[in-house]
């Protein structure tokens, strides 16, 4: 049963596994990996990625992307968004926000410093993509 946007958008503000697909455009497969994401209600979805990655490359390259959110245990439930997307550097603010939804928050700071220290300041990339077409379900829902 498609979820109403008041249930989407209850789902989307919990943390729930993520994956991002993109066309490779390579005579592969469409790039499909889990990450770590935002969301702002009635909004757009935010990761964070390695500036230099071929997700980050192939994300440019397409202009388009898709984030399936799901949860697993029963009832199952999944929300897939489907819009263009845009990249720009990533800032600590950026970072902080994303990955104080999968971690403690006794260790988020850490993570955000670690991250800047390895890529350097302008090595990270905020990858937004604003919503154009939606697929949800909750399969066993009466």
């Amino acid at each position: 049963m498609p979820l109403t946007r008041e249930q989407r958008e209850e789902f989307l503000a919990g943390t729930h596994p993520a994956c991002l697909a993109v066309d490779a455009r390579d005579g592969r497969g469409p790039l499909n990996v889990p990450i770590w994401y935002a969301y702002r209600p009635g909004g757009r979805f935010s990761a964070v990625t390695a500036g230099d990655s071929r997700k980050a490359r192939l994300l440019a390259a397409a202009g388009r992307a898709t984030f399936l959110v799901q949860r697993v245990e029963p009832t199952y439930r999944y929300v897939s968004a489907e819009g263009p997307v845009t990249l720009r550097t990533a800032t600590a603010e950026d970072l902080t926000a994303v990955a104080s939804r999968y971690l403690a928050p006794d260790v988020v700071a850490a993570y955000v410093e670690n991250s800047l220290r390895r890529f350097g300041p302008d090595g990270m990339a905020l990858v937004e993509l604003l919503p154009e077409h939606w697929l949800s379900a909750d399969i066993g829902a009466s």
